[in-house]
């Protein structure tokens, strides 16, 4: 029976391809890479990701706390064991301590919402393989068996549902440090696939069905490649047949050598932010903690981004195309501390006067401003508008734009949460809008601005 299971998991979705009904997409990259990214993506423009797990537990170092204390011998690790713990503790024992007591999913819900962010992303599985739901194929190591005894995934997904703009995100790696079914399949050269067919591919079936995310976050190859992970075939049936098939959005993270080359979108790499125009889809995923993505109980106030940081990075990261993925660790008892909602909220101050220029938009004819320094553009082409993001208030009251194209009596400026301003054509070209003298307390944001022009090219 075991050995039916496994093989049904494996080729399911070589199975449906062959229904009556036909398939779309096939299980091959050139196929896959044709599929549109759904248009509720690219028109987002900011999520939130979440890193929670029993790495929150020590909460000391990353979340990659069992590689570097365990593999790599890393002697800060080692150290920290030996003053904060009995001799015989194991990683096994942190989890008991992932209580989550304090974890209120309408209360991280709240916040994130008021962040401004359209999408949120809930590691449901880290390379340390516990798994946030109650999943058949992580016995006794999983949030329902362990710690919290409840179905976290599940909370956070009923609540995000309960706001209509908001979409759910899952992450899930591929791989596990530790597990020794890939440990046996690393060593055989991936020749066999014990661990994709017992555990990886059960467990992202499992979450697409129950929990119906609209962005599935793939991480962790393991330096496996994607025949060794099944990956054409998983995302011809989450293209093809799944219940979120119209709306789902994946990355780019399928097996070795597919980041930045298959997949829906590109990331790249970590905290990817290219200063140019890319011509795929892509999305910079950092972190405010700018040293961890899990939590850390020792972080330091100047480890953390400022919001004037976090502003400049949201919009370079949508001037060039990409949509922005802010990551917050929270407790291992669910609490989203101080620092992080505070940067939540303070992003979403700013997006509620400066959102207009953010989402829906796409990229224009220029990234960034060829002359002034820190200004960066993105467009709406259906309203003829080109808004000028400038990160810096400028001292004399003006804000000098080279690159746009605009006419006495048809081109007009306006400040996003003031309104219009009066502007002067630019010697040799562009534009010099003249900003009112604003006392603190009057200004309409106090992070970073953004013109409209409406009727430039």
């Amino acid at each position: 029976m075991e050995v039916l299971t496994v093989i049904s998991w494996f080729f399911l979705p070589l199975l449906l391809l062959v229904e009556p009904n036909g398939a779309q997409y096939q299980p091959t990259w050139e196929s896959l890479d044709s599929r549109p990214i759904p248009a509720w993506f690219d028109q987002a423009k900011f999520g939130i990701f979440i890193h929670w797990g029993v790495f929150s537990v020590p909460s000391f170092g990353s979340e990659w706390f069992w590689f570097y204390w365990q593999k790599s011998k890393a002697r800060p690790y080692i150290d920290f064991m030996q003053k904060n713990y009995p001799p015989g503790f194991t990683y096994q024992d942190f989890a008991p301590h992932f209580t989550a007591e304090f974890f209120d999913p309408k209360q991280w819900t709240e916040i994130f919402a008021a962040s401004g962010a359209k999408y949120i992303v809930l590691t449901t599985k880290h390379h340390e393989g516990f798994t946030l739901w109650g999943s058949k194929n992580s016995w006794n190591w999983n949030a329902v068996n362990v710690g919290p005894k409840r179905d976290l995934v599940d909370e956070m997904a009923t609540a995000l549902r309960t706001y209509s703009d908001l979409h759910l995100g899952l992450y899930h790696s591929l791989f596990e440090w530790f597990n020794p079914l890939f440990e046996e399949d690393a060593a055989n050269g991936f020749k066999t696939n014990y661990f994709p067919t017992t555990k990886t591919l059960p467990e992202l079936y499992d979450l697409v069905l129950k929990y119906k995310p609209e962005v599935l976050w793939s991480d962790g190859d393991g330096n496996a490649p994607d025949q060794y992970w099944n990956s054409t075939g998983f995302l011809a049936w989450l293209y093809n047949e799944s219940p979120v098939r119209e709306t789902v959005v994946t990355n780019d993270r399928w097996g070795l050598n597919s980041i930045c080359h298959h997949g829906g979108y590109y990331t790249c790499t970590d905290r990817y932010q290219p200063g140019h125009l890319m011509e795929h889809k892509w999305e910079n995923c950092m972190t405010i903690d700018k040293y961890s993505w899990g939590y850390r109980r020792n972080a330091q106030l100047a480890d953390y981004l400022t919001i004037e940081q976090l502003v400049a990075t949201l919009v370079e990261t949508v001037s060039c195309g990409g949509n922005l993925l802010m990551n917050v660790g929270p407790t291992h008892n669910g609490i989203i501390s101080p620092i992080f909602e505070e940067r939540l909220r303070q992003m979403g101050q700013w997006l509620k006067v400066n959102g207009e220029g953010i989402y829906n938009t796409t990229h224009w004819r220029v990234q960034k401003d060829s002359v002034t320094p820190n200004v960066w553009y993105t467009s709406k082409p259906q309203e003829k508008t080109v808004y000028a993001f400038f990160l810096e208030w400028p001292n004399n009251g003006t804000v000098t734009l080279s690159d746009p194209v605009a006419t006495q009596g048809a081109t007009q400026v306006a400040l996003l949460g003031l309104g219009p301003l009066q502007w002067k054509p630019a010697n040799p070209s562009g534009l010099v809008a003249l900003l009112p003298p604003l006392p603190y307390n009057q200004m309409p944001c106090l992070w970073g601005w953004t013109l409209r022009l409406t009727g430039a090219s």
